[in-house]
C-alpha cells in the first residue's frame, strides 16, 4: 500500500509515523508530482487558512480533485476535514477541496485553552473506545444524504465516511491507537 501525507503544515508525521507502522510505503506530498502512484492521502490537522494558502501557492488543489475523481482515497483530520466540506461557515471556499457533502463550523469547541480528550465509540472499530484528541476542532453541522456517521461526540457527528472519503474532527494521530489508521488503510483495500 502506497499512502501520502500532505506535508504542507500540520501534523502529518504524526500520520507517517501511525501508517509506516501498519506496513504502508508513505509518500510526503508537496506537490502535484507526490501524487504519483499513491493509493491514498491524509490531510492532516493545522490551520486550515494556511492550508487552503498552501494548496493554491503549491498547485495542489485541483490535483488533489483529481486524485480523487481517478479513485484515490482522502482522509481529512480535523483541517483536513475542512478542507474536504463542501461548505464551511455557511459559504462554499472556491479554494477548497469541496468533495464531502457535509458542512463545518471552524474551531467550533472553543479556543486552544479549550482542548480535550474523549474516548469515543466508531461503528465497524473493534477493541473498544478510540481514544482522541479534540483541539480548536470544527464541528459538522450538516451530513448529507451519502455520507455515513461512524461516530459522535456529545451527540454530534465527528468522524464522517462518504465513500473513498472520511472526515474526523479530532486528532488520532497525536496517541498511540492506531486503528483508525488501520481502518481508513482497509477502506483503501477495499474500495469502498
Amino acid at each position: 500500500m502506497r499512502a501520502g501525507v500532505l506535508a504542507l503544515q500540520g501534523a502529518f508525521r504524526e500520520h507517517r509515523r501511525h501508517l509506516e507502522a501498519l506496513g504502508a510505503e508513505v509518500t510526503e506530498v508537496r506537490l502535484p508530482a507526490d501524487l504519483a502512484g499513491l493509493g491514498a492521502l491524509v490531510l492532516p490537522g493545522g490551520e486550515s487558512t494556511t492550508m487552503r494558502n498552501l494548496l493554491t501557492s503549491t498547485g495542489l488543489t485541483q490535483p488533489l480533485r483529481d486524485f480523487y475523481a481517478g479513485g484515490g482515497a482522502l482522509w481529512g483530520s480535523c483541517a483536513g476535514a475542512i478542507l474536504l466540506a463542501r461548505e464551511v461557515g455557511g459559504v462554499t471556499l472556491e479554494d477548497s477541496l469541496n468533495l464531502m457533502d457535509t458542512a463545518v463550523e471552524r474551531n467550533a469547541y472553543g479556543r486552544q485553552v479549550a482542548s480535550f480528550e474523549a474516548d469515543l465509540q466508531v461503528a465497524g472499530l473493534p477493541g473498544g473506545p478510540l481514544p482522541v484528541m479534540f483541539i480548536r476542532a470544527p464541528r459538522i453541522v450538516r451530513v448529507g444524504p451519502a455520507a455515513e456517521v461512524l461516530a459522535e461526540h456529545a451527540g454530534e457527528p465527528c468522524l464522517v465516511r462518504e465513500g473513498r472519503l472520511l472526515a474526523s474532527t479530532f486528532h488520532p494521530e497525536l496517541g498511540h491507537d492506531s486503528r483508525l489508521h488501520q481502518f481508513f488503510l482497509e477502506m483503501v483495500r477495499q474500495k469502498k
